[in-house]
């Protein structure tokens, strides 16, 4: 898979950190010896003392922090740790769900191999809040602002509402078609309808941390083509 140049991803640098506007599909470290291009790997060509501050999944796109130096890698990982970064997502859920300012804070337990599940008895606290922004007939876009940083926070407590978010099949999520949303919609001969999206619907929108010299900053992340795509799709066929 092809993805822009390192230069194109920048949202905002200074002497200490970039803040990137990751792809879906490229992963934010080494996933395992060999040849897979990543950001870490990206950013390393772009500074040599690039390290990433924090993780999206692969298929989420959006901002993350990658400092250039120990110092802004030190400082930006103690706000996470003290919780200070304020980090804001926007996700397209099933169903239409009216969400205001609610808080999920159902613990969430690593069971390994990139799986988690919830438990009251052994997870770890998990917080997050929810916001719906639009509604559609059958989607609904909903803002996610995660207090705590678990694996799979934001799709786990999404699927606990039962509100998958569309396209995230490890949680129930089914891609959206476009036969589904549009009338008469018709498939040429022996054609296999592609989803709307290849990829579940969740996209790193904002991030709010303080700089080496003192001020916060608010970084937005515009949306990437395929979650712009199924936005524009949804406004047209499912209003």
């Amino acid at each position: 898979m092809k993805f822009p140049k390192f230069a194109d991803l920048v949202l905002f640098e200074d002497d200490d950190v970039i803040v990137v506007n990751k792809p879906p599909f490229l992963s934010s470290l080494d996933e395992r010896e060999g040849g897979e291009v990543n950001l870490l790997r990206l950013a390393k060509a772009y500074w040599d003392d690039a390290q990433i501050c924090h993780r999206l999944d692969k298929e989420t796109s959006g901002a993350l922090i990658i400092a250039k130096n120990a110092e802004a890698y030190r400082s930006v990982s103690m706000q996470f740790e003290k919780r200070k970064v304020k980090k804001v997502y926007h996700a397209i859920i099933e169903g239409t769900h009216v969400f205001e300012d609610l808080k999920v804070d159902l613990p969430i337990l690593n069971t390994g191999k990139g799986n988690v599940s919830i438990s009251r008895q052994d997870g770890k606290l998990a917080e997050t809040w929810f916001q719906s922004l639009k509604y559609f007939k059958h989607y609904t876009l909903v803002e996610c602002r995660p207090v705590t940083g678990r694996m799979h926070q934001i799709r786990i407590h999404l699927a606990t509402q039962r509100a998958s978010i569309a396209g995230d099949e490890m949680y129930k999520g089914k891609p959206v078609f476009l036969s589904e949303i549009k009338r008469k919609y018709h498939l040429g001969k022996d054609q296999e309808e592609q989803p709307i999206m290849k990829r579940f619907a969740l996209h790193a929108y904002e991030v709010t941390f303080k700089l080496m010299k003192g001020k916060d900053i608010t970084i937005h992340a515009p949306y990437p083509k395929d979650f712009e795509t199924l936005l524009k799709l949804l406004e047209k066929f499912d209003a």
